[in-house]
This record gives C-alpha cells, structure tokens and sequence, in this order.
C-alpha cells in the first residue's frame, strides 16, 4: 500500500513504536461482518463453508470467515441482517451505558443506515428514531435500509444540520458519524488514499465542528453527544471534542475508544461522547400551533392490517396512508413543520381508482398483522426472481386472487397482485437487482 509520506510520519508519532504494525494491518484483507434484526432473528443465514465468529462489543453480531454475495440472499433484502463494519458497532456500548430509559434520538449524518438500524434494535423501548441525511439521494438509500428493518418508531429526514438546529431543545442524544477525511478505509478503500492530504484533514476538522456547533442548539440541557469518525489523526478526532466541550459547553463522560486494524479486528474507528451542560432550564411544554387538519378518512381495511391498531393514528396525504407511534405523534408533527420527511411510522398503502395498493413498507414492518394477507412462501430461486422485479405465470392454484405477501423462509418480502393467469410483482422499480 502507497501511503502518501505526510500520513506516516503523522501516524507514527500518533502510534509510536506501533506503527510496524499497524502497516502490516492494512495489507491484510479487510474483515467482514454483519448484525442480525432482532425483531426478524427467527431466521439466521446461512452460506455454504463460511463460518460464524461473535463480535464481542455488540449483540447479534458476526464476523464472517469469507464474504458471500450478499445481493444474491433473499434474508438480506427482507431486512434480517445488515453488513456493517465491526469497530462501528461499539456505539451500542456506549448507548448502553448511557441511556435508561425512552429517548428522543437524532442520527445526524445516517446513510447508508448502519448506526441507524442499530440504534433502533438497541434503544429502550418506547425511544424515537430521528434519522438524517443531507445528500438527497443518500436519504433515499437510508429510508430503504430502514424500511427493511421493519421499525415503525422511526422518521427519516433529508437536511442540512442547521435546519435541525433551529428545532431548540428537542433531543435527548444526537449520534453524529461525521464525514471526515478517512484514513480509516484505506484498507477498504485505496482510492480513499489519493484523496488524503493535511490540508483535506484540516478542512474536514472545520467543517466537523461546523456540523455539531450548527446542530448543538436541537440537544437538550443535559443531553448526550455520541460523536464519530473513520480516521486517525487527533484533529478531528480528541482536537475536535476538547474544541466542543470548550467553546459549546460539555463535558465528556465517554472517554475516546480507538479502534486500530493492528489492535482489533476491523476498520480505523474513534468514538466518544460528551455530555451538554445543563446550562439553562429545559424547555417547558411545546405549544402546538392552530392547526386546521383536514379530517382523516382512513379506510378500516388498513387499520386491520397491522397489530395494535390502537397504539396508531392514522393519517392520509394525496391518496396515500400512514401510520405513526401514537406516543411519537407530537414530535412527527413538529418535525413535519420544519423538515423534509423522506419516511416516517409504517407506510400503508395507497387508493387508486377502487383499489388500496399496499404499501412495501407494510409487509417488511415488524407491526404487519400476522393474517393480513395471504402468504406465497417462495423458494430461493423464484424469491431472486421476485427480487429482480421478474414476471410470475405461474402462481399455486389454491392462493387466492388479490394481494398476496410473498415470503422467503417465512420472512415477507413484498407483494405481488394475484390475477389469476399471472402475477403483478410489485416489488419497486428502485430497489430491485440486477445481479444474475
């Protein structure tokens, strides 16, 4: 590996005696890991010859002893698993001893989903999930990864974190994996390494402390800063958050963790997190503005579809239905006031002409109704056929015409609409493969 020689002699003196090391490391194959959805764990993947080692910092969490084509195993897309980089997962550490009970939580710079898929399986019951991301079409990767892993008490935003700070006082914890200049993913990613230089190291430590001091206002006295990078050097990393706790007024209660590929098996990770002081009186009450909702008129078919129809409300927009988190509907409304909501709650589904279409988020939540519809349970081949958005002619004569819930080793997939000589895969144009 061509390291550019400002990278070593910085990273020797960070590493020391080390540093032979840490060389070695980054010739070696990058390890492979993966974490199970709890909520979806009645099914574990198996791949032929490949071998299954716990991570020792986060639970339902594997190493792999060779990486398999993910895109070609339907558990994947039915959202049972998420490939994820080992060092990354010790948030759940952290969150795990600091918080105890709900909370209101924002995943700053979310895509493509790996902390935000792991913060929902780890927070206490009853939090919210705040997951953002400022590039458009990376918000839209997100609310994929999300919607697969099936958690209704979730909302996906797309913006700038300036925006979310104008939102005063809202969140009990921000996670903010901050863009950053990498070093971390040389070994994963060489092409990272042409585009490192000290000048790219001090703009991405301004533009980090851009990011928090911009988004600081939305976290509550008190609140908690779980803050990230994928590099090494102490600029953006210990530099950055003795900057935060001078000039934003924290203190830390997480001390740095390094993760280096010659110590542990993974990538260059560093995390710490930072406590705001609790410098003014929390907020009192929000008042809600005079809102002149239209009426709701939500067909009953829908609410039959999912479990606890109770613990919803229902909403409707342009034709299309969702449903949100009774106990997070306060915070969805104030949210949409401000921001731009790629997804939020569990999508049900959509009127046209006569006709409710339900929706694909449906049959991937874990609030689906066991006996909404009618179940085709596929094999591997025809699920991967399903998954390309392939034509079906050949459906079992004894499932029934209408909607049906197409599953892989009972693990929903999607729909399809039963006509009786064929199929209509309904499978999103978006998302489907295109792997043979």
């Amino acid at each position: 590996m061509n390291l550019p020689e400002a990278f070593i002699s910085r990273t020797k003196i960070l590493l020391g005696e080390e540093w032979s090391l840490f060389e070695q490391a980054l010739s070696e194959n990058a390890p492979t890991s993966i974490r199970l959805n709890p909520k979806k764990e009645k099914v574990t993947p198996t791949f032929e010859d490949i071998e299954f080692t716990e991570i020792p910092w986060a639970s339902h969490a594997y190493y792999l002893s060779a990486r398999p084509s993910f895109t070609l195993d339907p558990l994947f897309h039915a959202g049972c698993y998420y490939v994820q980089e080992a060092s990354s997962m010790y948030l759940e550490q952290l969150i795990k001893n600091q918080v105890t009970q709900s909370v209101k939580v924002l995943d700053l710079c979310a895509a493509p989903g790996g902390k935000s898929t792991q913060l929902a399986a780890v927070l206490p019951e009853g939090s919210l999930l705040v997951s953002n991301e400022v590039i458009r079409s990376r918000s839209y990767i997100l609310a994929e990864n999300l919607i697969k892993w099936g958690n209704p008490n979730v909302i996906v935003t797309n913006n700038d974190p300036a925006n979310i700070g104008k939102i005063k006082e809202l969140f009990d914890v921000i996670v903010a994996d901050v863009p950053c200049s990498g070093e971390g993913m040389f070994r994963k990613d060489p092409a990272s390494i042409n585009e490192w230089s000290v000048h790219n190291v001090q703009l991405c430590a301004e533009r980090q402390r851009r990011i928090i001091a911009d988004v600081w206002p939305s976290l509550l006295p008190g609140g908690l800063l779980i803050y990230s990078t994928c590099t090494y050097n102490r600029e953006e990393n210990e530099d950055n958050i003795h900057w935060f706790c001078d000039e934003l007024g924290a203190e830390i209660v997480e001390q740095p963790h390094r993760f280096m590929p010659h110590q542990s098996k993974g990538e260059g990770f560093f995390i710490a997190a930072i406590r705001k002081n609790e410098g003014q009186e929390r907020p009192e009450k929000r008042k809600q503005k005079n809102r002149n909702d239209k009426k709701n008129v939500i067909p009953e078919l829908l609410k039959s579809w999912i479990n606890q129809p109770e613990d919803f409300t229902f909403l409707s927009e342009n034709n299309s239905f969702r449903a949100i988190p009774n106990i997070h509907l306060e915070s969805y409304k104030l949210l949409e006031e401000h921001l731009k909501i790629i997804h939020a709650g569990v999508s049900l589904g959509e009127i046209k002409g006569k006709d409710i279409i339900p929706a694909h988020a449906l049959a991937l939540s874990n609030v689906i109704a066991a006996n909404a519809f009618p179940i085709w349970e596929l094999d591997k081949e025809t699920a991967l056929k399903y998954l390309r958005k392939e034509s079906f002619s050949d459906i079992p004569l004894h499932l029934p015409k209408n909607y049906l819930l197409v599953s892989f080793q009972n693990q929903p997939l999607g729909f399809v609409k039963n006509i009786g000589n064929r199929a209509n895969n309904l499978y999103p144009q978006e998302w489907r493969i295109r792997m043979k």
